[in-house]
């Protein structure tokens, strides 16, 4: 059976709401990270999945140490600087400052004190200030397939949906 047959076996099965639990990432690992990245956008972008924020803080949540600390470096980098302090309750007032000895960035230590909530907070709002992080976010989540399957059924349908049209 071709990739392509798979994939649409797979959205029929979410769609159907019998999707079992690991496929949308069994089919992330095997389309191409360009594949990945252009299903996470449009996961990210879709109202139908929730906003932006709630959808990186969910795959934060589910994320490796490194996975945290690479995605809030891409996060922190978008937002507007003099707006972090009040972001996340606080979480984020002087963390750059603090970061890996001052050199600006978030080690893997310091993301997971992060709560899952200032991440969604501080999501949204980078997406604000610079709507590109989108993409570098659906770019990084590209690297780790393994984690769609954590944003749901609804996204996942949306993802296998996508892989169909672009394989």
């Amino acid at each position: 059976m071709s990739f392509l047959d798979q994939i649409g076996g797979l959205v029929n099965e979410f769609e159907g709401a019998a999707a079992t639990p690991g496929r949308a990432a069994q089919a992330a690992q095997q389309a191409s990270p360009t594949a990945v990245a252009g299903a996470l956008s449009s996961i990210f972008n879709s109202a139908e999945t929730g906003s932006f924020g709630q959808n990186v803080s969910q795959l934060f949540s589910q994320s490796n140490p490194e996975q945290r600390s690479g995605i809030l470096n891409q996060l922190l980098a978008s937002a507007a600087p003099e707006v972090l302090g009040s972001i996340g309750g606080g979480a984020f007032s002087g963390l750059l400052g603090q970061a890996a000895g001052g050199t600006g960035q978030v080690t893997p230590e310091q993301a997971a004190q992060i709560p899952n909530a200032a991440i969604e907070e501080l999501a949204n709002h980078a997406q604000q200030n610079n709507p590109g992080i989108v993409e570098e976010a659906s770019q990084f989540y590209s690297q780790h397939p393994a984690l769609i399957d954590s944003l749901g059924a609804g996204a996942a349908a949306l993802a296998m949906k996508h892989f169909t049209q672009h394989a």
